[in-house]
């Protein structure tokens, strides 16, 4: 995957965020749900974006980055 790809997919990801926030009401257990989906998995790809620019600048192949697990990304500011 490219990093205007993962750049692409951010962008749907912040936009469906938006309209779940902007609904104008309380959100349901599944809206929640959904919410927290999306927060984990753009955490994944900000992560990912960051490792491949790293390799890059490295002179490393930056398709070599993969998504790290949720539970790695999460788990990088405790």
């Amino acid at each position: 995957m490219e990093d205007q790809e993962i750049v692409a997919r951010i962008d749907a990801l912040i936009a469906e965020e938006h309209s779940l926030r902007a609904g104008g009401h309380g959100l349901g257990s599944a809206e929640r749900s959904r919410l927290g989906h999306l927060e984990e998995h753009l955490d994944q790809l900000w992560d990912l974006l960051r490792r491949r620019r790293a390799l890059r600048e490295a002179g490393e192949d930056p398709g070599s980055a993969r998504e790290q697990p949720v539970s790695q990304v999460e788990g990088y500011q405790q």
